[in-house]
């Protein structure tokens, strides 16, 4: 856990999810920085939520109770050889933009995902040659900012509101690569080792 001028970084819990959801849902239906098309209902966010909470972290990020945003890291690829590499989420509140939340958010996801041994965050981004009511470049500056590359393109692949737009796949790189790499940990598990390193810091 971690703050900033009154931030507090915490595990989402399900019971975020309607929170969560009015944060997302205006990007499903406004933008097409999400190329979702029907706003998930309350149990479907909830069990998104619980899912991801099996091996990777769930942020938000919460000022005197109220979720500002939040940020969430999934599977790159389902084969085990893979299993280094993350695909990264962050979304934020629209009024909280450039606010400094969803680089606070993302500076703790990448600082977790070090900590389970992850080796590769990466970001797929909807792009677009012509911004639009619907979308900009934003998030590609953003994602440059924090470090990324960019590392290929896919030309009209997406369509939204009677658009076709262009993805690219962004990827920073957090750890060293070893021979000998040892398996990450699950985020369930980094929680534990935490647990118990606290436990032994009580005994000493």
């Amino acid at each position: 856990m971690s703050a900033h001028t009154e931030i507090t970084i915490r595990t989402a819990r399900e019971s975020d999810a309607p929170a969560l959801l009015n944060i997302y849902a205006p990007y499903i239906v406004n933008t097409a920085i999400t190329f979702e098309y029907t706003v998930p209902s309350t149990e479907e966010f909830a069990g998104r939520i619980r899912r991801t909470l099996q091996k990777y972290p769930y942020l938000v990020a919460e000022q005197q109770n109220k979720i500002l945003g939040y940020a969430y890291a999934g599977p790159f690829h389902e084969r085990a050889a893979y299993d280094w590499a993350v695909e990264t989420s962050i979304y934020v509140d629209q009024t909280q933009r450039h606010t400094g939340t969803g680089r606070l958010l993302h500076d703790t996801l990448e600082h977790t995902l070090q900590a389970q041994g992850i080796l590769n965050m990466n970001a797929c981004i909807a792009c677009t040659s012509k911004e639009d009511p619907h979308l900009d470049n934003n998030s590609i500056e953003f994602h440059t900012h924090m470090g990324y590359r960019l590392v290929g393109e896919f030309y009209q692949c997406g369509y939204k509101f009677h658009t076709w737009y262009n993805m690219v796949w962004m990827e920073k790189q957090i750890g060293e690569h070893r021979k000998d790499q040892p398996v990450p940990l699950t985020f369930k598990e980094l929680l534990e080792s935490c647990r118990q390193q606290d436990k032994k810091k009580h005994l000493i």
